[in-house]
């Protein structure tokens, strides 16, 4: 079980409508809502890894801290949501370091997974995984298996895979189902808009297939009421918006179908 930790306005789908140099002046809501998911995972009584921005752990460090105390693993996702294919190879190292910097400050632990944002290690990138593993990163969940207008690698292997011959980092993707043929993706917004059943699906294939599922979401989607970007493209207020409302109900029942835990832990770590 996984949990990108960003705010509202911090997502892929209003990066060309929110500045990044306007994001200290908006009503910040990750912290109320982490908090909740927190509460939701205690009441399952599971553990999980939480890819969090290094923004977010240099202004709420305290979240940092209770996320950590409350037995869970904190995770790389990055400095500020950047999409990987948007950087420079010195650039994605920059970001790696200021982002883990800033985590293991706020949570005193190490911090050895990281998560590209919205997915973004794919066939342009042949450089992130070997400077990962530099970086000294047990492993990733960056990739995709899929073909989407907004990510995905689709040659990418489905399950857990070694991406260097010369070094044990993990590659671990996100989960999809296999459907009629197509891979269907399954966490986050997916989650929120197809049925329940479908990322049950998906779960079992990866089970019966002898791996961990790896289901991700945000802690926005439990927040039918974060403020509304007016100026956002449609179909991306329609994925961004759509059963907000639904989405607490939907995780519990999730949590309580299936055996869920940290990440560094599912890969033996």
């Amino acid at each position: 079980m996984s949990v990108d930790v960003e705010d509202w306005f911090q997502v892929g789908a209003f990066e060309t409508v929110i500045d990044r140099g306007d994001w200290d002046t908006l009503d910040r809501r990750v912290e109320r809502n982490t908090d909740a998911v927190l509460d939701l995972f205690t009441e399952a009584g599971i553990a999980a890894t939480f890819f969090t921005l290094g923004w977010v752990a240099d202004r709420h460090p305290a979240l940092i801290r209770r996320i950590a105390a409350a037995g869970h693993e904190v995770a790389s996702h990055g400095w500020d949501h950047r999409r990987v294919f948007t950087l420079s190879p010195g650039e994605f190292v920059a970001d790696l370091r200021r982002a883990r910097d800033a985590l293991e400050q706020a949570g005193g632990r190490a911090v050895t997974g990281y998560r590209a944002p919205s997915f973004s290690i794919d066939a342009r990138t042949p450089w992130a995984h070997p400077i990962l593993a530099e970086e000294g990163y047990a492993y990733s969940s960056s990739v995709a298996p899929l073909a989407h207008d907004h990510y995905g690698w689709r040659d990418a292997p489905r399950f857990g895979f070694r991406p260097l011959s010369d070094s044990a980092l993990v590659e671990v993707p996100v989960t999809v189902a296999e459907w009629r043929g197509k891979r269907v993706a399954t966490g986050g917004g997916f989650f929120r808009l197809l049925p329940a059943k479908l990322t049950d699906i998906a779960v079992g294939q990866s089970n019966r297939a002898g791996h961990p599922a790896m289901f991700y979401f945000h802690p926005w989607e439990i927040d039918p009421a974060q403020p509304r970007v007016a100026g956002a493209p449609l179909r991306s207020r329609l994925r961004h918006y759509s059963r907000l409302g639904a989405m607490r109900g939907k995780l519990a029942g999730l949590l309580d179908r299936h055996h869920w835990g940290r990440v560094d832990r599912a890969i033996g770590l």
